[in-house]
């Protein structure tokens, strides 16, 4: 490998070829995508070669809240395809939406009844394939949702599980408990994500059944063959009706341990730090999550994708999971040397890592961290929100939400967003008379506000009608927004520096050639301002200024980064601004206000670097 990449450099230099480091790694001198040939035509042929997800925009629908067409407070698909020019407008690819599948909503469909039905608080099946058509006339691609961990308790295969049926009998993960002293007791310790014991027992079955999280979410059995196998038919039948792939819920949740030769698992070790003996962080999931088995199942379910392309043709159809796991367990959803596996497992460490306190080093080591640890060959993705987290604004700082923004769209890979944080949503307070969350809704009035997730899933806000435009019912599923004759889509268009705006824009600068193929380098300027350099060769610079704090702070870009040309001219600016786009300024002397976030471009474009390289690795070849 060394001796290529030198002859290589060698025949860059003698023959005045142009080597290009490509989107989703950082400059670290190694490991970039590609090398392009060609410097006349490097953006064309780059453009081409690059998948349609890998520097796409994503967006979380929570159903909902997002359009209620029928007037009965709840979001559903029509309102979905009647929205779908907005998301277009904003220029979203793909759109993933938490689940429709028919439920009897115990956890707002997590619990699924029918893995391949539409609940009719949705709609139907022609309801979803209008959608589907809808999506194809816009240019916005349809993810769904899939929840393979466990179905609800109403599921026909649970049913007849629980019934004893030969064929479905283990289906789910079942045990007669342990007798001690007399009395029966649930067959481990271990704890529901919902509190309390995660077995229940079955008076029909005389058993206990497995539910990592609520009671009427049994989960089912994955080393039963027969199981991958249903779930496998379930992909399939949505990639028929033309989704174009699947965010994966709770992965780690899919394998427990193994049981011994007698059929019994172990106890998990406790959490001396936690008194509540309810509480999920009781004990130490060491035998429930990330087991090694549920890697090979990822990896299974890319087969079902990619073989379905092969047979149908089309875009790649991609695969999004879900892993609050550490860092060295979720790049290997990536896949391996062997086998491929999500095209994007979920970057959580801005959600996990970040807190309104956070300093400019600690967004430069979450940042990194994920460069650094993301496999050779792969596209990093940006998560900065979602339905189980406080909204971006309300979390990290409501004066920071056009700069995070600006992060998740700079740095190279895709960017995923929550419906209404392009808008500046923020969290809603929700009583506890109107709390629905069954999180909260298993707890008491005390302590209820830790453990919803209502106050981040309020509806969409349109604009300053009624319930935001959202809904024409009397009373919608749950509160609108106080904020939403100032805070919505409608008032926003026609503010040049809005949330929405600003957003806009950003997208429309995602289709430039650096900010889609180009090399990164983050780094903290002072402990206030993070600065994003995005490079690519015989093309413009852009970086990314962000002043976390309320002090007026002065940069100086020639003594942050190599390669840095002497004048660069405003391309975003927010309301905290005094520049206007379109202003010029030198690269040194650069004053940030507070608060204020801004992205600049090179007045030329770069044409030589000193010291710098980067060079193309085959997915199966070794360092």
């Amino acid at each position: 490998m060394i001796k290529r990449l030198l002859l290589f450099l060698l025949v860059s230099i003698c023959s005045g070829v142009t080597v290009v480091s490509a989107g989703g790694f950082p400059n670290y001198h190694a490991h970039f995508d590609f090398i392009a040939w060609d410097k006349h035509s490097v953006a064309a042929k780059v453009n081409a070669s690059q998948k349609w997800w890998q520097s796409a925009a994503f967006y979380q629908i929570y159903p909902r809240s997002f359009k209620d067409s029928n007037g009965d407070g709840v979001g559903d698909l029509k309102g979905i395809a009647e929205q779908l020019p907005y998301l277009k407008e904003i220029g979203i690819a793909a759109t993933w939406i938490s689940p429709i599948y028919k439920s009897p909503m115990a956890d707002f469909g997590y619990d699924v009844a029918n893995f391949t039905d539409i609940d009719p608080i949705f709609g139907t099946l022609d309801d979803f394939d209008a959608l589907i058509a809808k999506s194809r006339e816009v240019g916005v691609k349809i993810i769904l949702d899939f929840v393979p961990n466990h179905s609800s308790d109403e599921h026909e295969w649970f049913k007849k599980s629980a019934a004893g049926d030969n064929d479905y009998k283990d289906f789910y993960v079942w045990h007669p408990g342990r007798v001690v002293n007399g009395t029966r007791l649930p067959p481990t310790n271990w704890m529901s994500v919902f509190r309390g014991s995660a077995w229940q027992w079955h008076e029909t079955r005389k058993e206990y059944y497995l539910h990592q999280f609520l009671s009427k979410q049994p989960d089912l059995n994955y080393r039963n063959p027969k199981v991958r196998a249903a779930m496998n038919d379930v992909l399939r039948f949505w990639l028929r009706r033309g989704v174009a792939g699947f965010r994966i819920d709770a992965v780690p949740f899919a394998f427990e341990v193994a049981p011994d030769t007698n059929g019994n698992w172990p106890d998990e070790p406790r959490n001396d730090w936690v008194v509540d003996p309810d509480d999920y962080n009781y004990v130490k999931h060491i035998y429930t999550v990330d087991q090694p088995e549920t890697l090979d199942l990822v990896y299974e379910w890319r087969r079902v994708l990619d073989e379905f392309q092969k047979a149908n043709g089309g875009d790649e159809r991609v695969m999004l999971t879900e892993a609050y796991s550490p860092i060295d367990v979720v790049v290997k959803y990536y896949g391996n040397d062997t086998a491929e596996g999500a095209q994007m497992p979920f970057n959580f460490l801005m959600i996990s890592w970040l807190s309104n306190d956070s300093d400019a080093y600690h967004f430069a080591e979450t940042v990194n961290t994920w460069l650094k640890n993301m496999p050779a060959g792969r596209t990093a993705n940006w998560v900065i929100g979602n339905h189980d987290q406080n909204r971006v604004g309300s979390r990290l700082g409501a004066d920071r939400i056009d700069m995070l923004n600006m992060l998740t769209n700079i740095l190279p890979g895709v960017s995923i967003s929550y419906y209404g944080e392009e808008i500046g949503m923020t969290d809603v307070w929700i009583s506890w008379n109107d709390t629905v969350d069954p999180s909260a809704c298993h707890t008491n009035p005390d302590i209820y506000e830790r453990f919803s997730r209502d106050p981040e899933r309020t509806p969409f806000q349109w604009n300053d009608a009624q319930n935001a435009g959202f809904s024409t019912a009397k009373k919608t599923w749950l509160p609108v927004a106080d904020d939403y004759k100032t805070v919505n889509v409608l008032r926003e268009r026609n503010d040049a520096l809005s949330h929405l705006n600003i957003y806009k824009q950003l997208h429309s600068l995602r289709n430039e050639s650096t900010l889609r193929h180009g090399s990164v380098e983050v780094k903290a300027v002072t402990q206030n301002v993070l600065a994003v350099k995005r490079m690519l060769l015989n093309d413009y610079t852009y970086v990314l200024l962000m002043n976390l704090y309320d002090s007026t702070e002065e940069v100086d870009l020639k003594r942050a980064f190599d390669n840095i040309p002497d004048e660069f001219e405003y391309v975003i600016v927010t309301g905290k601004s005094k520049a206007k786009r379109g202003d010029t300024l030198k690269s040194t002397g650069i004053q940030i206000l507070p608060k204020e976030a801004v992205v600049l471009r090179s007045a030329t474009k770069l044409t030589t670097t000193v010291g710098y390289f980067a060079y193309y690795v085959p997915k199966n070849e070794k360092n």
